[in-house]
């Protein structure tokens, strides 16, 4: 069993990433207040064992919200998820592929868009199943 380590909401496309305790889940919208909506893309995930391991790799220590992921989980595997459905609190979330890094990584740290672009390092994507709220350190889990 893994958790929920941050919540980030981005307020509009391009905008600053602004940390939350909680957030409200609309299903088949995404988090509510954040600039995606609909779509297969609702929300983005990243590993905090992921993260520390790129920011080890490229001698850096930039926050994990500088990957501009709306959360941060942590003990639970990402890589190759596509299809499968993830339990976060009481909230279902449908993973429906990898993350590819952009640009902005780059401009973030040189090398960060390479050293993500391997094994799913950069996250994945998925379309929120249920209305609920979420919170940081809820309890995150593959459903079977």
């Amino acid at each position: 069993m893994g958790q929920l380590e941050a919540i980030w909401l981005k307020r509009m496309k391009g905008g600053s990433m602004n940390p939350v305790e909680k957030a409200t889940l609309k299903a088949h919208h995404g988090l509510v207040g954040n600039a995606h909506q609909g779509g297969k893309r609702q929300v983005t995930l990243i590993e905090q064992e992921i993260w520390q391991a790129l920011m080890a790799q490229l001698g850096a220590s930039l926050p994990p919200s500088a990957r501009r992921a709306n959360l941060l989980l942590s003990g639970v595997r990402l890589a190759n998820t596509r299809k499968r459905v993830l339990l976060i609190g009481d909230c279902r979330i449908r993973i429906w592929g990898e993350t590819r890094p952009c640009e902005l990584m780059d401009e973030t740290l040189p090398g960060l868009r390479e050293a993500m672009a391997h094994n799913w390092s950069g996250g994945v994507f998925g379309e929120v199943l249920d209305n609920g709220e979420i919170a940081v350190g809820d309890p995150v889990g593959w459903m079977e």
